[in-house]
């Protein structure tokens, strides 16, 4: 029916409960228990949300699940015998027998319906696709009546839910009545331009429609057209009434399908006695209560069902929502009894607001002259214009509802009656639209002194009778009935509605008991399977509570600057063991005592934990009665085993303050043996950049551990420095391991730790693991490494002061003007600090060209990876300003260096220069487009106004031209090294497109001499430029040939297109009288995707861009295609063969109608053919397969029987212009197939590279797969698949 148009969203749908976060190590996790509803959710195979939702409602219906559980199995059969030959098993009804037990009675979390679809014949896909709740209930009704066939159960279906509608015709000129009567099981609901299911149930039952003027009825007994009035009545009520909500509808202006998201108001309790045909009865016979609702969240191509049930048997558990569990602040009590003592006014209830206008008043009346006024003080707007239409004049309104209000002083004045009934309690009318889902707030003020009391009693009041809860998949969470009004607007709303009537009521026996009426072998079942579900948890959770232990033994460790270290390294000293994390701490120190036999003393277990700087102590287990899970150990835990006092002979501090941090202890290393200090403890010594080449002084680092508590004054002392040594900390602005990579070089800086530093711990100074800390001595400034300015220290490697590797390729010598074929090399010494200017003078310098003709110019420039050479650095910034990275090449080019002011920039005159071609110019950055064009215009020698410059795009191409000339270079963001193309013509004005436009030449009356293209005779094909093959499908349309570009305004019409497309050169020699003999197709990706039509419309009104694509043909006639002409490829069979004659071109008019019957009775008339011997179908060029065009005449029920007709304009068709229809006539033509032998040739070659791609092949790349692979980047809707529920045969 709907096809995916509910599809699910991804966020939707599954489960939220997790086995908080557990990986089980043994086999599958068993399913979870119930939550605290003590409700059984329904799995979601993928998309089987719409039938978890009606599923749960019928579970819900206490009288339909007890009427199915009352068959037996002497009706039914058995399920164990289904696949026995013969056997005539009714497995739907045993499968939802089974499933509803074991949503009752089984302990799971959710159960599944996989069972239940296999019986409805879906096959695994099947759960994925999306469909409509409202179109599975009448099919799953349908299936259940075939089902029972010949059972006790046939008619149960028929007595809950069927009811009779009788249409009535009276003529107005003799009386007479015809009647009709039709019977439902759903009552459909209108939801546009209807505010309530009052109102829409009023305009179904109450309104008449009158047949006058053109449109008059036909009386039996006048026997001629007569006035008439035709209306419906409700002649016989369900028990079980169900409303399904029209949410979806179709806009044939836009031609897609919207979601009416407005607000539709429906109530908890609905009297339907207006609406009956006898109304004699006791008012209980039409009164009903709701008591499910179906919600369905999203648009009208995806979303989401759940469903809002009330609990009539009190099966569950009701809580209240988590939200209002939380402890109300004063202020909220303060703003809820502000609230209570002023109720916010229904505006758009004429009875609330008239009520509040006369309650006001001090004489309790308002005069009626001036009620008209105080209205419009009231709500800022009168009565005619916010009430009349709906509810009539407002004298009529106050009569009409003269329980409320009435007349005194002789009908002057307007006073209220003084015991008013409540708007909830009355019957429903087209003018009372009230919602009776909240009673309306006390108006007595009194009741805001009270309410803090209400909220407390309200708890008590939840733990007893029925109570809503939302079956969401899986999940089921306890609502509020105020809850249900959130569904009546917006994207999440209601969809289908269930009412019960209310004189239906349950026996006590039922309320609370979950096994009422079951039978005893399903009550069996269940019990065996929870028995079986218990012992699978047992059994997980055994296995999912075992944690891995590491334990440390004390022995084998001993402390060492503030960390336990591995006294050997060959044995680390730890043992794993594997432990239940119920068992307590005790239970845990009695196996180690008995693995360690050996142990002496006391027995300490404290968590540890493996750090950088070695292993630290946490906190003792101490409590041997708490389990390890509550004590936090979990898998992969360090334990210490000690005595806990000491290791070693050493106490060992505990604890987070004491966490040791590993800090990289950096020393002066001046190239002295005397100086060089041996690394005690096994601890490595990493020499840092020591020496320039020839292994000279520099730093060196000692990776040092120390207590996170310990002082710089401790730390100091700990390595054996004098008090007037100095700490330095690097400073947070260097970025020393990045310089001495070479990016900038230069020296790094290091801040002194202050005095009152040298007391606080390095927790306290933030230190961390991998931080360094420089010692320095005083002496140590007598070196020229190191510079003391302030509490800066500056150190000054070698390793600062690197080199610059400057080379220069062959060049002309001065003399003899030979070239010499070697490239020189050089190493320049530079720092980051050096200017680069300097670099290129001591290069020039040593390679001795000095001796050059004076004025020569050089400038230094990078060399990419491709060989292509950068733009020239800028010589007035220093190595580290100017991003040269230290130890890297630079090439000695002829040519001037850019100043920091200006711009190195390459163009080209008229085309893309190749590689090393374009020419260079240097201007300022502040120049505009204009002095930047004059520039270059000046350097090649040309001279006039009719050049304009354009950048590159990201492909390498002249791309759009620089529309701003007056801008600057900087203003435009056009970087240094950027390529501008002077491109000869006169600057396009703003708001002008730039077009492609493509010729295609019919090689039966075109030559390529005449560049003459007609063409009328072919179908939708791609679109190829000059040189590439024709694509496969090519057919009559020929290869389009590639002409020139047009520029145009976006204002200009598409007349005024045609005109200039006919002056391109290319198409001097065509012959077109006018412009209405030639057709223009816009092109996507390489297809004939539409044709342009409305020759006065702008082209901006066309939704055409710059870079469009166009295709253009002359034709034989002229033409002038109306905005819902389709132009199509239509081709008759050849009868009795599987191939088509040559393919017409056919203009179908879909202005009023759109159906396959319109495009039948339209080829028909082409053919001289009776439209009902056509047989018609769409060919898919993409796959190679054709989509039979049918009526669509699947079987509906009785209330669709005047179903609209489909569009092909719409899904699943989408007719557009180019499309190939195929025909067939059956009158000479049996064969249905329209697949030609060519097609089946396209499938097998598509299935080959498909087949390729899935191996890896890389062939099928360039063969028309791949393109389409690659502008697949929307997510492509699912095929629409009808609903079906098979159903064996029991007649």
């Amino acid at each position: 029916m709907f096809g995916n148009l509910f599809e699910e969203e991804e966020e939707e749908g599954s489960s939220s409960t997790s086995s908080r976060g557990r990986v089980a190590k043994g086999g599958d996790e068993p399913p979870p228990p119930r939550g605290r509803s003590n409700l059984c959710g329904i799995k979601n195979q993928g998309g089987t949300c719409y039938l978890n939702s009606l599923l749960q409602t019928l579970l819900f219906t206490p009288e339909f699940r007890e009427q199915l559980f009352s068959l037996g199995a002497a009706e039914l059969g058995c399920l164990e015998d289904k696949d026995k030959p013969g056997a005539k098993v009714r497995v739907i009804p045993l499968e939802l027998q089974k499933l509803f037990a074991s949503l009752l009675l089984v302990d799971q979390q959710s159960a599944s319906t996989a069972n239940l679809t296999d019986s409805f014949g879906w096959n695994s896909s099947e759960g994925t696709n999306q469909h409509d709740v409202q179109e599975l209930n009448r099919i799953l009704f349908s299936a259940l009546e075939h089902s029972l066939v010949g059972t006790t159960g046939s008619t149960f279906i028929h007595q809950l839910y069927h009811g009779t509608i009788v249409n009535s015709i009276v003529c107005k000129e003799c009386g007479n009545i015809s009647q009709r009567q039709e019977d439902f099981l759903d009552l459909t609901a209108c939801v546009c331009g209807v505010s309530s299911l009052e109102e829409a149930l009023w305009n179904m039952f109450v309104e008449e429609e009158l047949f006058e003027g053109n449109n008059l009825y036909r009386c039996a007994q006048c026997d001629r057209l007569v006035t008439a009035a035709k209306s419906a009545k409700l002649k016989k009520l369900p028990p079980f009434m169900t409303m399904s909500l029209l949410r979806f509808s179709f806009d044939f202006a836009k031609c897609e399908r919207y979601k009416e998201m407005g607000r539709y108001n429906f109530p908890l309790t609905v009297n339907l006695r207006p609406f009956c045909e006898e109304t004699d009865a006791e008012d209980s016979d039409y009164s009903y209560e709701l008591f499910s609702v179906i919600i369905h969240k999203g648009g009208c191509y995806g979303g989401h069902y759940h469903v809002y049930i009330r609990d009539i048997d009190q099966l569950g558990q009701w809580e209240p929502p988590e939200e209002e569990c939380k402890p109300k602040t004063q202020n909220n009590v303060k703003e809820e009894v502000k609230q209570m003592c002023d109720p916010k006014l229904q505006e758009d209830d004429p009875l609330s607001v008239i009520s509040a206008i006369i309650a006001q008043e001090p004489s309790k009346s308002v005069l009626s002259d001036q009620l008209g006024q105080k209205l419009m003080d009231k709500i800022g707007s009168s009565w005619s214009k916010r009430f009349r239409k709906h509810y009539g004049p407002i004298g009529k309104f106050l009569q009409s509802h003269n329980d409320v209000f009435m007349l005194v002083s002789n009908g002057t004045r307007v006073a209220l009656k003084p015991n008013p009934p409540s708007p909830v309690t009355e019957p429903p009318g087209p003018e009372k639209q009230t919602t009776n889902c909240d009673p309306s707030p006390p108006s007595d003020p009194t009741a805001a002194e009270q309410q803090p009391e209400l909220d407390q009693k309200s708890e008590p009041e939840h733990k007893q009778g029925s109570h809503w809860f939302d079956l969401n998949d899986s999940t089921v969470t306890s609502i509020r009935e105020s809850d249900i009004e959130k569904q009546f607007q917006g994207k999440e709303s209601a969809y289908m509605l269930f009412y019960r009537k209310t004189q239906l009521h349950r026996p006590s026996e039922a309320l609370n008991n979950p096994q009422y009426k079951i039978p005893l072998d399903l009550i069996q079942m269940a019990k065996e399977e929870n028995i079986k579900m218990q012992k699978m948890r047992e059994e997980f959770d055994a296995t999912n509570n075992t944690v891995e232990l590491c334990l440390h033994l004390a022995p084998s460790y001993r402390l060492s600057y503030g960390a336990l270290q591995p006294i050997s390294k060959e044995q680390t000293g730890s043992t794993a063991l594997s432990f239940d994390r119920r068992k307590t701490v005790g239970d845990l120190r009695l196996a180690i005592y008995q693995k360690q036999e050996l142990w002496e003393g006391d027995m300490a277990l404290t968590v540890a934990r493996s750090l950088p700087a070695g292993l630290h102590l946490y906190n003792t287990l101490t409590d041997d009665g708490v389990s390890l899970y509550s004590a936090g150990i979990c898998t992969n835990s360090d334990l210490f085993v000690w005595n806990g006092r000491e290791v070693c002979g050493a106490t060992v501090p505990t604890g987070a303050e004491w966490e040791p941090v590993l800090l990289n202890v950096v020393r002066p290393n001046l190239g002295e043996d005397g100086d060089q200090e041996e690394v005690a403890d096994g601890l490595e010594c990493e020499e840092g950049r020591v020496g320039f080449e020839n292994g000279g002084p520099g730093l060196k680092r000692e990776a040092r551990g120390f207590a996170g508590a310990a002082t710089l004054v401790e730390v100091r002392e700990a390595l054996g420095e004098p008090e007037e040594c100095l700490l330095c900390q690097e400073h947070k602005g260097g970025k020393r391991a990045e310089q001495g990579k070479g990016e900038g070089g230069g020296a790094s800086g290091w801040r002194v730790f202050p005095p009152d530093d040298m007391q606080r711990t390095l927790k306290e100074l933030s230190l961390k693991d991998g931080d360094a800390l420089l010692v320095l001595e005083p002496q140590s400034f007598d070196s020229s490494m190191f510079a003391l300015n302030g509490d800066v220290v500056t150190v000054t490697t070698p390793s600062d002061c690197r080199w610059l590797q400057v080379e220069i390729g062959p060049h002309e010598d001065g003399e003899g003007g030979e070239k010499e074929e070697e490239m020189r090399k050089i190493k320049v010494p530079a720092t980051g600090n050096m200017l680069l200017c300097e670099v290129k003078q001591r290069a020039i310098e040593e390679l001795q060209l000095q001796e050059q003709p004076a004025g020569a110019q050089y400038c230094l420039r990078h060399v990419d990876c491709t060989g292509k050479l950068l733009p020239p650095v800028c010589e007035e910034l220093s190595v580290r300003d100017a991003g040269v990275r230290l130890m890297t090449t630079l090439t000695l080019c002829p040519g001037n260096a850019p100043k920091a002011s200006q711009l190195f920039l390459h163009f080209s005159v008229g085309t893309v220069p190749s590689a090393g071609m374009e020419m260079d110019i240097i201007v300022e950055k502040t120049c505009t487009v204009k002095e930047c064009l004059k520039a270059m215009l000046d350097a090649v020698g040309l001279d006039g106004t009719c050049w304009h410059l354009r950048r590159l795009d990201w492909c390498e191409d002249i791309g759009e031209p620089i529309m701003d000339e007056d801008a600057s270079l900087s203003e435009l963001k056009i970087n240094n090294g950027e390529t501008l193309i002077v491109t000869e013509g006169q600057l396009p004005p703003k708001g002008y497109l730039k077009l492609s436009v493509c010729l295609c030449l019919d090689p039966r009356t075109d030559s390529a001499v005449s560049m003459d293209f007609n063409h009328t005779d072919n179908g939708p094909t791609e679109v190829v430029t000059a040189g590439d093959s024709p694509p496969p499908g090519l057919g009559n349309m020929a290869e389009p040939r590639s002409a020139e570009q047009v520029e145009i305004s976006d204002e200009a019409t598409l007349e005024d297109l045609k005109t200039q497309v006919l002056t391109l050169p290319a198409l001097q020699d065509v012959c077109v009288p006018t412009t209405a003999f030639m057709r223009v197709w816009q092109l996507e990706g390489r297809r004939l995707t539409r044709i342009l039509r409305g020759p006065q419309l702008t082209l901006k009104k066309l939704k055409l861009s710059s870079g469009t694509d166009l295709c253009v043909q002359r034709l034989l006639k002229e033409e002038d295609l109306g905005p819902k002409d389709v132009m199509l490829n239509v081709k008759m069979g050849v009868p009795g063969e599987r191939c088509f004659y040559p393919p017409e071109e056919l203009v179908w008019d879909a202005t009023r109608d759109s159906s396959p019957r319109s495009l039948r009775t339209c080829l028909a008339a082409h053919y001289g053919l009776s439209p009902d011997s056509l047989l018609l179908a769409k060919h898919q060029p993409d796959k190679h397969t054709w989509e039979e065009i049918s009526n669509w005449s699947r079987q509906v029920s009785k209330k669709k029987k005047r179903r609209k007709a489909e569009s092909l304009l719409g899904a699943p068709f989408h007719l557009k212009d180019g499309d190939t229809i195929g025909i067939k006539n059956l009158l000479i033509d049996n064969n249905r197939d329209f697949l030609t032998l060519v097609d089946e040739q396209s499938q097998q070659r598509l299935r080959e590279q498909a087949e390729q791609r899935r191996k890896g092949g890389q062939a099928a790349g360039s063969e028309g797969v791949g393109p389409q692979k690659k502008t697949g980047q929307t997510k492509s809707r699912k095929p629409e698949v009808a609903l079906s529920i098979n159903v064996g045969v029991f007649r």
